[in-house]
């Protein structure tokens, strides 16, 4: 009873605050087929919060793997028109998407990067024109975790199953803000407010750019476009619903200036991309691009990624997380970008968020791009942040501001 007492509070964030379903909205669930016990809660709270219908989208590892073996990569980039016209649907209807993730990491391990590779490309380019529907906030989005065996085996390989699993659950729910006895809806409404006050303080600065250094070899300048906007917590939309894109969330968030970007960043934490774990890599920035990287592990998927598009090259987001963050303090790796990020100072590649610059959302691709805004049709999110990471705010009359030091916020 305790267990099913705690997925029925997971599941009501997830509705009532996670994309905040509103009366007469159509909800699209992305999940495992594992996860169903959790989704049907998830439905069930959703009726009740006024939900017009509720559409779940089905996966399942495994077959996901099987696809990729068994197909050729022309198979894999045949995206029928269906696929298109289904979301585009959603998105006339006003719907929000609950996406629940639960993989075991590496999960596509073995798998040609080239068909992984050949998919990506293929449903991006097809999806490309819908896409501004989430990274614009047009509509409200939430990404959150569920424990699945799969997975806490990968993240405790010292413990048997069952007790990797119940030490996997019990973290998820302690970082995403869920006990037995608290409200975790109160505790997002304390805990937003603590991110938004620490980003409107990063915007008041209106800095310059930001100097990233730790002992790992990070030494970074990453320059800010104009007018810039730092974010932390949840999100509104349009039409003035508040909703909280990821459950948990420890970060505040800006735009680099696409242009702007020089120096070397070395990650912390490896990268889960396309089913692969990229590890160890070292990136090297010119004028905003990476013209030579590393990986110890995986260069090769390092290397789709960074040519994917003209854009993954360059940066679409940078993110400040205190190393004292409650996943940081947990001191576990959780294979899992969702999680891992909120452990860290991250960086992301490719497309970045509009809500980031002065009226932003209004623009066009064209328009963001003149503001020195990068575009692309992916956005992947590395770690490089560490205990001894030190942040530099440079104002544009070249006054230092201490921002971070030891891996923490000093700045006031």
């Amino acid at each position: 009873m305790k267990r099913e007492k705690m997925y029925r509070k997971l599941a009501a964030l997830a509705v009532r605050r996670g994309v905040n379903v509103q009366p007469g909205q159509p909800l699209v669930v992305r999940a495992d087929v594992r996860d169903y016990p959790f989704i049907e809660m998830v439905a069930e709270e959703a009726y009740q919060a006024g939900a017009s219908y509720v559409d779940v989208r089905w996966r399942n590892q495994n077959i996901t793997r099987m696809d990729y073996l068994n197909q050729s990569e022309e198979e894999l980039a045949d995206i029928g028109d269906w696929v298109h016209d289904r979301e585009k649907q959603a998105h006339e209807k006003g719907a929000c998407y609950l996406s629940v993730v639960s993989d075991r990491p590496g999960s596509l391990k073995g798998i040609p990067s080239s068909k992984i590779n050949a998919y990506q490309k293929a449903y991006h380019e097809k999806m490309g024109d819908l896409q501004a529907y989430t990274m614009n906030n047009e509509g409200q989005w939430c990404v959150l975790g569920t424990a699945s065996k799969e997975w806490a085996k990968a993240v405790f390989p010292e413990l048997d199953e069952e007790e990797a699993f119940d030490k996997l659950e019990a973290v998820l729910f302690d970082v995403s803000g869920v006990s037995e006895e608290g409200d975790p809806l109160e505790y997002w409404k304390a805990h937003d407010a603590e991110l938004i006050a620490h980003a409107k303080k990063m915007t008041e600065f209106g800095f310059k750019e930001l100097h990233f250094k730790n002992s790992l070899g990070t030494d970074l300048h990453v320059g800010l476009v104009d007018e810039h906007i730092w974010v932390g917590g949840g999100c509104t939309t349009p039409a003035g619903v508040y909703f909280d894109p990821n459950i948990p969330t420890e970060e505040v968030f800006c735009m680099p200036h696409r242009e702007k970007v020089n120096g070397t960043v070395v990650s912390s934490r490896p990268l889960s991309y396309n089913g692969v774990l990229i590890e160890n890599f070292t990136l090297k920035f010119e004028n905003g691009k990476v013209v030579s990287h590393h990986a110890e592990k995986e260069e090769e998927a390092l290397t789709q990624l960074l040519d994917f598009d003209e854009g993954s090259r360059h940066l679409g987001e940078v993110a400040l997380v205190p190393h004292g963050s409650k996943i940081s303090q947990s001191g576990i790796l959780f294979y899992n970008t969702l999680y891992d990020e909120n452990a860290s100072c991250h960086l992301a590649l490719g497309r970045p968020y509009p809500e980031n610059i002065k009226g932003g959302e209004e623009m066009s691709p064209e328009e963001l791009r003149e503001k020195g805004g990068n575009a692309s049709l992916q956005h992947e999110d590395f770690m490089f942040g560490t205990a001894d990471m030190s942040v530099d705010g440079i104002t544009h009359d070249g006054r230092v501001i201490p921002v971070f030091r030891d891996g923490s916020f000093v700045i006031d």
